[in-house]
């Protein structure tokens, strides 16, 4: 059996246009290494973050540095005040890149490129250091919950008294008459509730006394775990505050910085929020106890905090909604193959984690 034999004009077409592809792929590579890259970025400490001098230095713009140097990359840094004029940049193509705490999303994924993550992370919360104890008790008192329980309580006393009274009302002097017996038998179950006195207007009749008798019973029992909920509260709340975990954020005043995948985070959920123009806003009405806790970037959110606030917040050792930081590119950059191996690389190695510890006190895992 003959195979067939391929034409010699169809290998050479072939080899053409492999050769174009070859061809491109380094014209592509040679002009990156020709042009002066524009590189977006915004102050995000730890970061990036801005020396007296003016320079440049930080997490995501150490690893920029190693990576331009491994290729031999030509670059300047603009610096921009928001993510969204980073992203709206990087789209237009007035960055070839843009680096900071970038966020890779779906929704941004639908405008620019990003490069492998190169460092994962969540959100988290801030809150007051210490709360006092009046603060305490004034939220525990003021809650939906306390409201419920001590209505509860009045509804037993009144049931409890209206029976008394049906009891009573023809046969003993002081619970005779219509609102005025009526207000008697509530008044005697209301203290009776509370281990009050009275005695002198306690039910005569036999139905009564058994009805006073369980009631008394029941209300040692029920005061008694009022009470015991209360304290409880009242502890929970002075050693981990109003807040210790995501679930808590319904049932506080929170804070956000506007337009960030922290409020998109909390729109998802149905969480309400107060928008602040900056981090540093949220945490200053943070410790004016204007909002009970602010939520942000965990990472950003501790260095901020060790930095400026550590006497008055903490954060909460909670991390949820997870997010991968990576670099920005414009659709279709040849940057982006040319920069994951690289960045890969860096993020696998010994100083990466070296460089971590130096700004965050740990090398957390990506």
């Amino acid at each position: 059996m003959r195979t067939p034999r391929i034409p010699a004009t169809s290998v050479l077409a072939i080899a053409v246009v492999l050769s174009c592809h070859a061809l491109q792929a380094q014209s592509a590579d040679n002009s990156l290494l020709q042009k002066e890259l524009v590189v977006g970025t915004k102050e995000t400490p730890p970061f990036v973050m801005k020396r007296p001098d003016g320079t440049l230095y930080g997490i995501s713009i150490d690893l920029w540095r190693q990576i331009a140097e491994e290729l031999h990359l030509r670059y300047r840094f603009v610096v921009r005040d928001t993510v969204q004029e980073l992203l709206t940049g990087t789209e237009h193509g007035s960055f070839d890149a843009a680096i900071a705490a970038l966020t890779a999303t779906a929704v941004r994924e639908r405008a620019v490129d990003f490069t492998q993550p190169f460092y994962s992370t969540g959100l988290g919360i801030a809150v007051p250091a210490s709360e006092n104890v009046w603060t305490s008790i004034s939220r525990t008192i003021l809650s939906f919950g306390f409201l419920q329980a001590v209505l509860a309580l009045l509804g037993l006393a009144i049931c409890v008294g209206l029976v008394v009274w049906l009891l009573e009302r023809k046969k003993t002097e002081h619970f005779d008459g219509g609102i005025k017996g009526l207000g008697a038998g509530v008044w005697w179950s209301t203290v009776a509730m509370t281990r009050g006195g009275a005695a002198e207007q306690a039910p005569a009749t036999l139905a009564g006394r058994i009805v006073a008798t369980g009631w008394m019973i029941a209300s040692v029992i029920t005061f008694a775990i009022f009470t015991a909920g209360i304290t409880s509260t009242l502890t929970k709340r002075e050693l981990q505050g109003a807040v210790h975990g995501v679930n808590d954020l319904r049932s506080v005043r929170v804070g956000a910085t506007k337009n960030t995948t922290t409020t998109e985070y909390l729109d998802r959920q149905r969480i309400s929020y107060r928008g602040f123009a900056s981090p540093d806003a949220g945490l200053r009405a943070l410790q004016a106890n204007a909002i009970d806790a602010f939520v942000y970037d965990k990472p950003l959110l501790t260095w901020l905090i060790l930095q400026n606030y550590a006497n008055t917040l903490r954060v909460l050792d909670v991390t949820f909604d997870t997010q991968n930081y990576a670099i920005a590119l414009p659709k279709g950059s040849a940057l982006r193959q040319a920069l994951d191996t690289p960045l890969l690389e860096q993020t696998e190695s010994d100083w990466w984690e070296q460089t971590l510890f130096q700004y965050l006190g740990k090398a957390e895992a990506n």
